[in-house]
């Protein structure tokens, strides 16, 4: 399908709705009650009124957990088949099989590489002497930049392909691409703690402290690899948050 104007009537909205799809996050449902939010213009465009609406609505309640930004994903798909008008309990397992992979890869992608990446390398623009704001508009700008291109992305494949929208994931290599940008943030990680190693509080009184950190960080990096680069991100944010404060008084 290469033309919007061949998906379900009523998709604009449904975009829009996903952006606040875990605004009614619970336990019992995790982001289901969003997803059958999200899908109400689908339906009421495709025809469905009274109790028949409010009937497919309620059975889009149920559970369903996947990360928020991928969720588009199964949402297109399933608004497309909602569309044909494909049977319930295929929708149904569709979801359910759906739901962890769009889950596990979303951490990967986004919480896993593009957060800390984007945060990285900001970070890296502050210690070049940038003015604050520079950094901080920097790390929005490309954060939700990437952000919305997945939003859109998900939600296009999966209006594009309904239930076979898997094996577009297949062949799509959002796996490749989280080594890649797991890569760059590593690098950049690399590079801000060489910068530290040699700053001025490097020759402080305590600098034996620098090199035992150094090889810990080694260690723990060769043993647990990417498990640990997100909490390596928060302590490096710390460090530097500390140092400036240090330097400035």
């Amino acid at each position: 399908m290469s033309s919007t104007a061949k998906w379900p009537a009523g998709w604009v909205s449904s975009l829009m709705r996903s952006f606040a799809i875990q605004g009614s996050w619970n336990y019992r449902s995790m982001i289901g009650s969003g997803f059958a939010f999200a899908l109400v213009p689908f339906l009421r465009r495709s025809g469905l009124t009274g109790d028949e609406l409010a009937g497919v609505t309620r059975r889009h309640l149920e559970s369903f957990n996947a990360h928020p930004y991928l969720s588009g994903i199964a949402l297109g798909a399933v608004a497309r088949m909602e569309a044909e008008r494909v049977d319930p309990s295929t929708i149904h397992r569709f979801k359910e099989a759906i739901q962890g992979s769009l889950g596990g890869l979303g951490d990967t992608l986004i919480w896993g590489a593009w957060r800390p990446a984007t945060l990285l390398l900001a970070l890296a623009v502050a210690w070049t002497g940038a003015p604050p704001w520079v950094p901080v508009l920097l790390f929005l700008a490309l954060y939700n930049a990437g952000h919305l291109a997945i939003r859109w992305w998900g939600f296009r494949i999966g209006l594009e392909e309904g239930r076979e929208v898997a094996a577009r994931l297949r062949v799509a290599g959002l796996s490749l691409i989280a080594e890649r940008v797991f890569a760059a943030a590593t690098l950049l990680l690399g590079i801000l703690v060489g910068v530290l190693l040699a700053g001025p509080l490097s020759m402080d009184g305590a600098a034996w402290l620098w090199p035992l950190g150094g090889v810990t960080g080694f260690v723990v990096g060769l043993r647990f690899g990417r498990r640990v680069l997100r909490v390596a991100t928060f302590a490096l944010v710390l460090i530097i948050a500390v140092v400036t404060a240090m330097g400035s008084t």
